[in-house]
């Protein structure tokens, strides 16, 4: 029994050093931005449905599967460290190709409400939700991820999704996160 745990504790240890040293990496080059016409102008995500939709007017042009918070199924975010996916109209605020997660897209909660109703109920809002691929280091699990939700209320894409993502959606593209 004591063996099984010391290997337990190397494996754990060696998976956190690793993930930290790929963080470091960072993501390497993003991709360049899709032509005008194949980019969204809204994207809007299903919580229930674990599908996220990018639009260009009323037409979707490109679907994903996502993974969300460990808590999304409980409601909206309501305060930092709850693991739940926010709920409402944000905007994509700004991106980082340099990230520990494979290119995020920073999504702009808290709101003003979000904001308010975290300081009603004496709690920070929290921060950091993006729309992202795998841990850098760990793309090779690509479709695996989806077996169950596992960000902190981030939405979680496959590497090549966010390859694709990142190219077609620019800053200050709104999205619409739906129940």
């Amino acid at each position: 029994m004591r063996n099984k745990l010391v290997v337990l504790a190397i494996v754990v240890a060696s998976s956190f050093a690793y993930t930290k040293l790929m963080a470091r990496v960072g993501s390497g080059s993003p991709p360049p931005d899709a032509p005008f016409e194949q980019r969204a102008d809204l994207i809007r995500v299903y919580k229930s449905e674990r599908r996220m939709v990018l639009l260009r007017g009323d037409a979707p042009i490109s679907t994903y599967r996502i993974s969300l918070g460990t808590a999304a199924d409980a409601g909206p975010k309501q305060r930092e460290g709850d693991e739940k996916t926010p709920e409402g109209r944000y905007e994509i605020d700004w991106r980082n190709p340099k990230s520990m997660d494979y290119l995020i897209l920073h999504i702009s909660y808290p709101n003003t409400d979000d904001r308010r109703n975290a300081e009603a109920g004496g709690f920070p809002a929290g921060g950091d939700i993006m729309i992202h691929g795998l841990p850098n280091g760990w793309g090779l699990f690509g479709n695996v991820h989806h077996l169950w939700d596992w960000t902190d209320g981030c939405v979680a894409v496959t590497n090549a999704e966010i390859r694709d993502i990142w190219a077609r959606v620019p800053a200050h593209t709104p999205i619409e996160i739906m129940p």
